[in-house]
């Protein structure tokens, strides 16, 4: 299949194959004699592993490392789940401060008398240092 097949049945972009190629998270396909790139099931399946991994916000290293460990069958899947867990915290994290960052962004609304520019509230707190709001807390 050509890579705009490939692309359509793996939900890849297409220029994002050729970098995944690129950068060896999949392997260059053989090519037909008229020199388009040629992919099979088995590129399919990894493609569609890595756009999965990628909507679940792995890193590129994160899913080459999952990809050696799975091809790999003498491994148990302790390291996936290591790997899984560590990913899984991180999010968590990214949640807090996200929060933190919307409880922060809702006081400053909150604050807002809506008057004119000179004197509007939201302006004045993004001038004041972080710390500003993170003591009202």
């Amino acid at each position: 299949m050509r890579i705009s097949e490939a692309a359509a049945a793996s939900g890849c972009h297409l220029e994002t194959i050729r970098y995944y190629e690129r950068i060896g998270l999949l392997a260059k396909p053989p090519r037909s004699s008229n020199g388009y790139r040629r992919y099979t099931d088995t590129d399919i399946d990894r493609l569609r592993f890595v756009v999965r991994c990628r909507e679940l916000g792995f890193s590129l290293d994160e899913i080459s490392s999952l990809i050696a460990l799975g091809e790999n069958p003498k491994l148990s899947c302790g390291k996936v789940d290591m790997l899984a867990r560590t990913h899984l915290a991180d999010i968590e994290a990214k949640q807090r401060a996200l929060a933190q960052l919307g409880r922060e962004l809702k006081r400053m609304i909150e604050d807002c008398a809506r008057g004119k520019r000179g004197t509007c509230e939201i302006l004045a707190a993004l001038h004041r240092p972080v710390s500003g709001y993170a003591e009202r807390e």
